[in-house]
């Protein structure tokens, strides 16, 4: 998400650095850059003229013009304006009130809802230690009742039926009624969406929310939309009062105009973004790490905060004692590493979050391959639990059968294998005396000149 945008504003960030001294006349250069950025990534044209002139006003002050470094402060001027125009600090879900909490979804057919619900039930159940149960109203796609129940049961979450016949409201009544006599925390109550933006869908969804007065009312949305996500949270807006906005498909939206846009609009706040298909692809929105991720400064503690709640620790401190006791690193922990990545959304979504980065040639970024790493998975599981542990006994034959059971070429198991066999030399290292900075040396060969190793003693 914001692909095109950071690397348009990185751009412009780079040459603001450079500048000794701004002016009206540079400012006023500096701008129209950003403007035309913030409009090819499709933010709405009303928003993007709002943050054009708050940055102005703020960076023809005393604020920047006659700092010492003018351009720094400009940069922070724009990253402040940013994190505004996206809503300040996160916010997440309110639990001040009564329980059973009603969260319920509203959107366009299609805006990913139900999987959202799901999402949303195993983030609540997992970090939030909640009692959580869902319940569908969509009467009119009896397919969308079975995936809620179908993801209820992955996430580990009740779902509550919805009988034929009944309409929404008295479907939502009884798993209310149901959710106060289970003692449940939370109860998330999907909707049935529209194709299209129509009278009769919105007298269903008022009625809805006059019959369930839930504590908290999202409207989930499309980041891919783009224009057209403005006129679509505008009348959800007018038509519920409206809490927060769930953004889906953000891992597949390079502009991020939506996201930008509909903050503006709602005067909502963004709780979260879908990033992915799986059901642990929901995370929770920070405007100002947000901000900082699009300017190219990284966002090191989101990137902490996953570490903590997706890496296996138990594997981790396993492979770690592996290779204090100096037993060495063999394929299959090799393997369960690129699962942990996988978990965290894989290295491209892990360099986006690390400062610096949109900084680096182009061709060094095209060589982080999330495709590669699902290759290099392949090719380890169509190994024999002995060949992962013993990679030497792997010779002609056994690469072509490998090859052959992973659709890869034989040069493909050779390049593993080399690699490999360089990553089992440096792990080795470390479980000696001066490991790391055996290590960092070892490493240090691997990087271009001037890549910012420190020299090893």
């Amino acid at each position: 998400m914001f692909d095109n945008l950071s690397e348009r504003l990185t751009g412009i960030v780079k040459r603001l650095r450079g500048e000794a001294r701004l002016t009206e006349e540079n400012i006023d250069a500096t701008l129209r850059e950003v403007r035309m950025a913030l409009l090819e990534a499709d933010v709405a044209l009303p928003v993007v003229r709002t943050f054009v002139e708050r940055v102005r006003e703020r960076a023809l002050g005393q604020e920047v013009i006659g700092t010492l470094t003018p351009g720094q402060a400009l940069i922070r001027v724009v990253r402040d304006e940013l994190t505004d125009l996206m809503g300040e600090a996160g916010v997440g879900l309110d639990f001040a009130a009564q329980p059973p909490i009603v969260v319920l979804m509203a959107g366009l057919q299609g805006s990913g809802k139900t999987t959202s619900a799901a999402k949303l039930a195993k983030r609540l159940k997992e970090n939030e230690r909640k009692n959580v149960a869902m319940v569908s109203c969509d009467v009119y796609r009896p397919a969308a009742i079975e995936q809620l129940r179908i993801l209820a049961g992955e996430v580990g979450v009740d779902c509550y039926p919805s009988e034929a016949g009944k309409s929404p409201t008295q479907i939502a009544g009884a798993a209310l009624d149901q959710a106060r006599r289970q003692l449940k925390d939370v109860l998330i109550v999907d909707t049935a969406g529209r194709l299209t933006i129509d009278e009769a869908m919105m007298n269903e969804i008022r009625a809805l929310h006059a019959a369930l007065t839930p504590h908290e009312t999202l409207f989930v949305i499309d980041s891919m939309m783009g224009q057209d996500a403005v006129r679509t949270a505008q009348a959800f807006n007018d038509a519920l009062p409206l809490t927060g906005v769930v953004l889906t498909k953000a891992d597949g939206d390079a502009r991020g105009g939506a996201a930008l846009s509909v903050r503006h609009v709602t005067g909502k706040p963004i709780k979260y973004l879908g990033v992915g298909e799986k059901l642990h692809a929901l995370e929770p929105f920070h405007p100002d790490r947000m901000a900082s991720r699009i300017l190219g400064m990284g966002d090191v503690l989101t990137l902490i905060e996953e570490v903590e709640q997706k890496v296996d620790k138990q594997k981790a401190a396993k492979v770690a004692e592996k290779i204090s006791k100096g037993k060495g690193f063999d394929l299959q922990d090799f393997r369960e590493q690129i699962d942990q990545m996988r978990n965290m959304g894989g290295l491209s979504a892990l360099l986006t979050k690390l400062p610096g980065v949109s900084e680096l040639p182009e061709q060094m970024k095209n060589r982080v391959n999330d495709k590669e790493m699902t290759r290099l998975a392949a090719i380890i599981d169509s190994m024999t639990p002995q060949e992962r542990r013993f990679p030497a006994i792997i010779k002609s034959s056994r690469k072509k059968r490998i090859a052959a059971g992973s659709g890869t070429d034989v040069q493909d198991i050779n390049r593993l294998l080399k690699q490999f066999d360089n990553m089992q030399r440096m792990m080795k290292k470390v479980s000696k005396k001066g490991g790391l900075q055996a290590l960092m040396r070892g490493m240090r060969g691997q990087f271009p000149p001037g890549g910012g190793m420190p020299p090893f003693r």
